[in-house]
């Protein structure tokens, strides 16, 4: 298990223990870690979008609460869709879970729902999984350690996924694009991804809209987006940033950061769990980026 990041005097925004793996997942797109809170979240925190699915099973004394940007309220384990449907804020004391980022391409396997259904949304595990949801947590908390929670975590996904129906699957053409986005940061002009992968613009759209679960210029955005949310709380110029991300000014990237988060570029340079990434994902670029063969 890695160790946390040490805490340094008078730096309240570590408030996470973090345990990761030993080794990567058997499924391919998926990435794992374990978080359990210091307590001190009773004001919460701000989680930043990121180009990944979101699966938190929850095993702890008190469920998470998660309040999202549309206005519910969750508790418990849950499943975000990509890009969290907008920035979330998570609260609460003696907080146990593992999180997990799959991959869109790797997401309607692994879950049994499509990206394109989640909408981006927040929805409660049980909602997807009834009594499996609860059975999950059962046994995560039953578990004498985070390497095992983490077997049993990557064995439950590995089953899911040789158990996936035809419609979870992805075509390669979609799978090909994204790898192309994460690999570009975002920066792969759109137009020329259908002559990549051998389709008409129309097909790659529609198909990638279904499968991923956002149509692919906003895709792009949205990984373009994670670099240049990473390099804003790593201390980067702003200007910077921007003019080494892919954006045309200041501005384009202050649009950017706005419609995806709420907030401005100083508010996401400060959004604290966007420090924790570096220890959480160690083996991921950025923010946990999943490319649908490799992790």
């Amino acid at each position: 298990m890695r160790s946390p990041a040490p805490e340094r005097e008078g730096d309240d925004t570590l408030v996470w223990n973090v345990a990761c793996p030993t080794r990567p997942s058997s499924v391919p797109g998926v990435a794992m870690a374990g978080f359990s809170d210091r307590g001190r979240l009773p004001e919460g925190q701000r989680l930043i979008p990121h180009p990944a699915v979101t699966l938190v099973l929850d095993f702890g004394p008190a469920p998470p609460v998660v309040d999202a940007a549309d206005g519910r309220r969750h508790r418990g384990s849950l499943v975000a869709g990509l890009g969290l449907g907008g920035a979330l804020w998570a609260r609460g004391d003696d907080l146990a879970c593992v999180q997990v980022r799959l991959s869109p391409v790797t997401a309607g396997a692994a879950l049994g729902v499509r990206p394109d259904e989640l909408e981006g949304a927040v929805v409660p595990l049980d909602a997807l999984w009834g009594r499996d949801a609860a059975r999950i947590g059962e046994r995560l908390g039953e578990a004498a350690s985070w390497e095992e929670r983490f077997a049993l975590t990557d064995a439950l996904l590995a089953r899911r996924c040789a158990a996936a129906t035809p419609a979870n699957a992805v075509d390669p053409e979609v799978n090909r694009a994204w790898d192309r986005l994460v690999a570009s940061r975002g920066r792969a002009r759109v137009e020329r991804l259908a002559d990549e992968v051998g389709w008409s613009r129309k097909r790659l759209w529609s198909r990638f809209r279904a499968q991923v679960g956002m149509g692919p210029k906003r895709a792009a955005k949205l990984v373009r987006f994670d670099h240049a949310a990473h390099r804003l709380a790593a201390g980067h110029d702003t200007a910077r940033v921007a003019a080494e991300g892919g954006y045309t000014d200041q501005s384009h990237l202050h649009r950017d950061v706005v419609a995806f988060t709420g907030v401005t570029p100083t508010g996401v340079a400060r959004a604290s769990f966007l420090t924790v990434d570096e220890t959480a994902w160690p083996t991921l670029p950025l923010g946990g980026v999943n490319a649908g063969k490799t992790v």
